[in-house]
Order: C-alpha cells, then sequence, then structure tokens
C-alpha cells in the first residue's frame, strides 16, 4: 500500500468511527455504564440442604421458594433503593417506617425479611414440641402448647389469600398470635398488630402447593414438625430485653 492509499484508508476509518460514535451518542450510548454501590441486600443461604426438611417440606419447594422467590424479592428491593438513603439503612429500619416508602419497598422488604427470619428458625431432626423459655411463656399465655397450636392454627388457616401467621411479643411483654396480609410483618407501621416475631409461618400457596395443594391445614401441621426451637428461643430472649 502506497502513502496516498494508506492516508484515504485512515480517513476512511476516521470518518466511520466517527459516524459511529455520533449514531452511538444519538441513541443515548456514551460508553460503559457506571457501575452502581453494591447491592444493600443479598440472598442469605439456606443453613441446611434443600432436601434436609423431607418429608415435611420438600426439596423442589424448597429449591423455588428460597433460590427464586426470595432472590426475586431481594433483587427488587435492591433495584428500588439503589443510590438511595435507603440503602444504607438495616432492612428492620426500612420496616418500622414502611408506609413512607413507595408500595414495591414494602413488598419486597418484607419479602426479604420474612423469608430470612423463615429459614433461620426451621432445622432437620428437631423435636416436635417447645422446649426452653418459650414453651413456658406459651403455657402461660395460652394455657397450654395444644391450645396454642390450635390457635395459631385457625388463624393460619383464616389467612384469606396470601400471608403470614406470627407469634410475636407485643408491647406490653407478652406473647400473641398475629396474621399479616401478603408480605406484611409485624414490625411494620401498617399492621395491625405490632410487636416482635418470635415464630412465623409462610401461608402464600408457593410455600406448599406442590405437596399439600389445597390443604394448607395439612402443611401447618408439618410445620411443627421442623421449627428449630433453639432459634425460637433465641428469638424469645431478644424480643424480651428489646
Amino acid at each position: 500500500m502506497n502513502r496516498k492509499d494508506f492516508l484515504r484508508s485512515t480517513l476512511g476509518t476516521a470518518m466511520a468511527l466517527t459516524g459511529m460514535d455520533t449514531l452511538a451518542k444519538n441513541a443515548g450510548i456514551t460508553g460503559a455504564p457506571e457501575l452502581s454501590a453494591p447491592p444493600a441486600f443479598t440472598l442469605p443461604p439456606l443453613p441446611y440442604a434443600n432436601s434436609a426438611l423431607e418429608p415435611h417440606i420438600d426439596m423442589l419447594t424448597m429449591e423455588i421458594h428460597h433460590d427464586r422467590h426470595h432472590k426475586a424479592y431481594v433483587d427488587n428491593l435492591n433495584k428500588e433503593i439503589d443510590g438511595k438513603p435507603l440503602a444504607k439503612l438495616t432492612i428492620e429500619a426500612i420496616l418500622k417506617d414502611v408506609s413512607k416508602h413507595p408500595v414495591a419497598v414494602r413488598n419486597n422488604g418484607g419479602g426479604h425479611y420474612n423469608h430470612t427470619f423463615f429459614w433461620k428458625h426451621l432445622s432437620p431432626s428437631m423435636s416436635d414440641r417447645a422446649s426452653g423459655p418459650v414453651a413456658d411463656a406459651i403455657d402461660k399465655a395460652f394455657g397450654t402448647e395444644l391450645a396454642f397450636r390450635e390457635a395459631f392454627a385457625k388463624a393460619a388457616t383464616a389467612r384469606f389469600g396470601s400471608g403470614w401467621v406470627w407469634l410475636i411479643v407485643d408491647k406490653s411483654k407478652k406473647l400473641v398470635i398475629s396474621s399479616t396480609p401478603n408480605q406484611d410483618n409485624p414490625l411494620m407501621d401498617v399492621a395491625e398488630v405490632k410487636g416482635i416475631p418470635v415464630l412465623g409461618l409462610d401461608v402464600w400457596e408457593h410455600a406448599y402447593y406442590l405437596k399439600y395443594q389445597n390443604k394448607r391445614p395439612d402443611y401447618v401441621r408439618a410445620y411443627w414438625n421442623v421449627v428449630n426451637w433453639n432459634e425460637v428461643n433465641k428469638n424469645y430472649e431478644a424480643a424480651m430485653k428489646g
């Protein structure tokens, strides 16, 4: 290639690149996107295998429930609060004043908190009976553990549509059963009954439908076989100090 051809080729390439740059700018593409801050919240791993709670809660349900549903709540929450002051708060602080925030924060923030709480107080090979301080508190509040379970099951089956049923410590330091719709929880300022969760059961259909179909009462009964009462006692003791 002689000098004339080289210059012609170089000039043509430059013009082509300039034209591409102009098209990119006109399309709103100005280079590599800026990296956002690290996500405020992450999906916590399960403290046991997906199959660990069988036969009471099946492996596929756990996989879908944790790896997909819970992950979606985390991803959507991070997207909603990215670059905002909320990203610097704890999830509890966000939920405390949730009425001041967009509905997406309420739904996804609640979904993240509720499920993180839920996974922690489930465990394989646990006693199906309450023990420790919370057992004494249950007897004091409800008369017997059987009476407590019956009241808890009634609240769980009476929840219309999707939601949660809770055992909470209320502001008077008493154990109370409550229920919330969707992904609400007793920490929220919008909750009808406010308190600190000690134990909670997800009664959304995705939590049980593959195994129990429409038989929510069967799912509620099976739940007691995988409750980690050691963790429930930790929740109870922390709530009583709070």
